[in-house]
């Protein structure tokens, strides 16, 4: 089965745009990882300069889920480092979206996993625990609530309340 791109969803699907239902995050994000492309269900994420709760969500199984941070948009520190991201491959999970920034940029780059991030900086993050789990955040524009759709490739990032099948319709997900 061909691939999809979210150019072509967007193209083939404009009455869900319009309807809000389909949503496209402002081109922010940079692409690191060894998977440009991929998708899953949401767990959102809430924290700032702090990764402790990043770390046990990837601890977690992924079973194919996407982990999407709001860290503020913050640039002063990395939230995401290549150990949790080995870890998240290794667990399974699909990709992992950052509204912040991101360090050991070589190790992601070498990890069978979709990752983006605004920028890349060597100053670590925070370790007190404090963030919200499972809330609805903004980030790039764009409202996105745990258990919506992440669509990603190298044309963006797309999120929807549907499951994506590969001939161009959406359809309620599991």
């Amino acid at each position: 089965m061909a691939l999809v791109t979210t150019a072509e969803v967007c193209d083939a699907n404009p009455q869900l745009i319009v309807g809000g239902e389909l949503r496209a995050l402002q081109p922010i994000f940079q692409i690191y990882g060894r998977r440009p492309v991929f998708s899953g269900p949401i767990v959102t994420l809430k924290v700032f300069e702090d990764n402790v709760l990043i770390r046990e969500f990837l601890e977690e199984k992924g079973n194919g889920r996407v982990l999407v941070v709001d860290g503020g948009g913050s640039l002063r520190c990395a939230i995401l480092g290549g150990n949790p991201v080995v870890q998240a491959q290794n667990n399974g999970w699909a990709g992992i979206v950052v509204n912040g920034c991101v360090r050991d940029v070589d190790e992601i780059n070498g990890c069978d996993i979709g990752v983006r991030a605004l920028h890349s900086h060597p100053m670590k993050a925070n370790k007190k625990g404090i963030g919200e789990k499972h809330v609805p955040i903004t980030i790039a524009g764009t409202r996105i609530c745990d258990g919506e759709w992440l669509y990603a490739d190298t044309d963006g990032i797309l999120i929807s309340r549907w499951s994506y099948r590969f001939d161009c319709h959406f359809v309620p997900k599991d």
